[in-house]
């Protein structure tokens, strides 16, 4: 298993639709912030972001989906990364990119109105009380979201962890989000097809008889700095 991930670290440095920052690249804004979607794309087309993105399967098979989308999913793991950066290359998806880097320096990466939605497709839960800050929907990660998500830019959120579903309403709660839609059961009816989509995870979970949460929200105009802790 060592193995396989050491070969996959190294053949991924090697990927031109995986970009790598590295340490001092992120001291200051990444030489892309603001222009991913002229430079790195070479369009104006809207960008998609997914957060955790793992290998990689939302971001390709929205692409797929949505040739007249930019997408970039965003990942600190790299032998994760080597998935759906192969997948993409096979299919020679032009509209699809992966980052590696951590999270804390996302808003190094992005420039104010860049983005257009976010989706965060099972991520850590971080259960533990002490980890509560390092949940994505964490206040202190809404607030840097903030900062390049468009004024009417939506956040998806699809989990297995109950526990987490239910930290995160309260969070849009307590911000005062703009609360869309929320179901605690999302394929207890008909879903669109851009929500069908399953990661490796999902699948896992469906196949141990767990429900799948689903969130969609807005962060409001005036949410601050101040507002988390």
């Amino acid at each position: 298993m060592a193995k396989n991930k050491l070969k996959k670290y190294s053949e991924v440095a090697d990927f031109q639709n995986v970009i790598q920052p590295s340490f001092d690249d992120l001291k200051k804004d990444f030489s892309l912030k603001g222009s991913w979607a002229e430079k790195y794309f070479e369009n104006n087309n809207p960008l998609i972001l997914e957060l955790g993105c793992g290998k990689g399967e939302y971001a390709v098979h929205l692409a797929e989906m949505n040739p007249d989308i930019n997408f970039i999913g965003l990942d600190i793991k790299g032998a994760r990364l080597w998935s759906g950066g192969q997948i993409a290359l096979e299919k020679e998806l032009a509209n699809v990119a992966f980052i590696r880097s951590d999270i804390f320096r996302i808003d190094k990466l992005f420039a104010e109105n860049e983005i257009n939605e976010i989706w965060i497709t099972f991520p850590d839960p971080q259960p533990k009380k002490k980890q509560i800050k390092k949940r994505l929907t964490n206040p202190r990660f809404l607030y840097k979201y903030k900062r390049f998500l468009k004024k009417d830019g939506v956040i998806h959120l699809k989990t297995d962890n109950v526990e987490f579903f239910d930290y995160t309403l309260e969070v849009v709660n307590e911000l005062k989000c703009k609360l869309l839609t929320s179901t605690h059961s999302l394929y207890s009816n008909d879903v669109e097809e851009i929500l069908n989509v399953k990661t490796y995870y999902e699948k896992k979970f469906l196949e141990q008889g767990l429900a799948i949460c689903y969130l969609q929200f807005q962060l409001p105009s005036d949410l601050i700095q101040q507002s988390f802790g």
